[in-house]
């Protein structure tokens, strides 16, 4: 039987496949993947294929003004230049998505999507009940 943290955490991958799932139909065929990688699908788990590994890791928050939360990360996995507007525009997308479904996933616990000094972070309530 799963743990509450395994089924809280399961909730969001669910966010971040549908993440890499739109950065890939978005940019998926403007930059040339990793030579290494397989093409989207072609693992069970799309963070390791196509052009994207989205990611998020629990961190405890010393140093950051907003404390505990969940770093995530947007790894275009490409040796192509990627044009930093074209970077930005994938950030957007990423946490445009965060904050429509965090609070579909996790209701009533007021996520929150911050700039801190790791990047996006998910805040608030992460307790498990």
């Amino acid at each position: 039987m799963p743990t509450e943290l395994e089924l809280w955490e399961k909730k969001l991958k669910v966010i971040l496949d549908e993440i890499d799932a739109a950065l890939e139909a978005k940019f998926g065929a403007l930059f040339h993947r990793k030579p290494v990688r397989p093409a989207p699908g072609g693992t069970a788990n799309p963070q390791y294929a196509g052009l994207f590994e989205v990611q998020a890791a629990y961190t405890a928050g010393f140093g950051s003004q907003y404390g505990e939360g969940y770093i995530v990360e947007v790894r275009w996995v490409t040796f192509d230049e990627v044009p930093e507007n074209t970077r930005c525009e994938g950030s957007a997308i990423a946490e445009d998505i965060l904050n429509r479904r965090l609070p579909e996933q996790f209701p009533g616990k007021n996520l929150k999507v911050v700039h801190d000094v790791s990047g996006m972070k998910i805040s608030g309530d992460l307790s498990l009940k």
